[in-house]
């Protein structure tokens, strides 16, 4: 399995806080069967993004766990600022070479401004990634706009855990109606520690194939992800029920 979002660098966000939690986080992720993670640290207004000293972290992190695959990304705060300079140069936060940016909203933005600030972002030449719609509490009233962002192009990452009920029976409905109505592209884990926000995905990706098939959990937890951080498009990319 391959995942796209997780703040397993060490002491740079509210992720790990050390390199004893990180390469606790990749032995239970690899334990669990993820071969991939992409590294993820905070782009916003709380912690200080540089795409150069995390690209150094990472490096250190590849050599000290050879046996796992590693690519940088951010988790990227869709406020007015980095929108702009992503729309300059979108390389410094992107996932890897790729196109494909992963984005966050906070819990307070209107899902109309959410909806524009998504629409300004996918003008440049960029594919988001709407990280963990489930568990904004905005967008878990007005779910059909995150099926609606899909339908116009914006791919959608639910927490794996979202599925299992670890986020609260709500997040755990809205993951569900979102799946139903074939509007998640992929699932990721959103790690930050080793005890309650841990690197497992298997138990979601059975959860997921008991609610449609093992075959589109493959593609959630396995095929879409490998595609993203090659930068390919999407072997799996269902139409969504409006």
């Amino acid at each position: 399995m391959v995942d796209i979002h997780s703040h397993i660098l060490p002491g740079i966000d509210d992720g790990s806080d050390s390199w004893e939690t990180t390469l606790e986080m990749c032995r239970i992720a690899a334990d669990d069967g993820i071969t991939h993670i992409v590294a993820t640290p905070h782009a916003n207004e709380e912690f200080m993004y540089s795409r150069n000293g995390h690209g150094k972290l990472l490096e250190e992190l590849a050599a000290r766990v050879p046996s796992m695959h590693f690519t940088l990304g951010c988790d990227f705060h869709m406020s007015y600022e980095n929108i702009e300079d992503a729309l300059l140069d979108p390389a410094p936060f992107a996932i890897g070479n790729t196109k494909y940016i992963l984005v966050e909203f906070n819990d307070f933005t209107p899902s109309q401004q959410m909806s524009a600030s998504l629409f300004r972002l996918r003008s440049g030449d960029l594919v988001p990634i709407v990280t963990h719609p489930e568990r904004n509490p905005q967008l878990q009233c007005n779910l059909d706009t995150v099926v609606q962002w899909a339908a116009n192009g914006a791919l959608i990452q639910v927490t794996a855990g979202a599925f299992l009920g670890k986020w609260g029976s709500t997040a755990q409905r809205a993951a569900e109606y979102l799946l139903a109505h074939q509007a998640v592209h992929v699932i990721a884990t959103d790690a930050h520690e080793t005890r309650r926000r841990t690197p497992r995905m298997a138990e979601a990706r059975k959860a997921i194939g008991r609610l449609t098939s093992e075959e589109i959990a493959s593609h959630l937890a396995v095929n879409n992800p490998t595609a993203i951080v090659a930068g390919h498009a999407l072997p799996y990319s269902p139409k969504p029920k409006l």
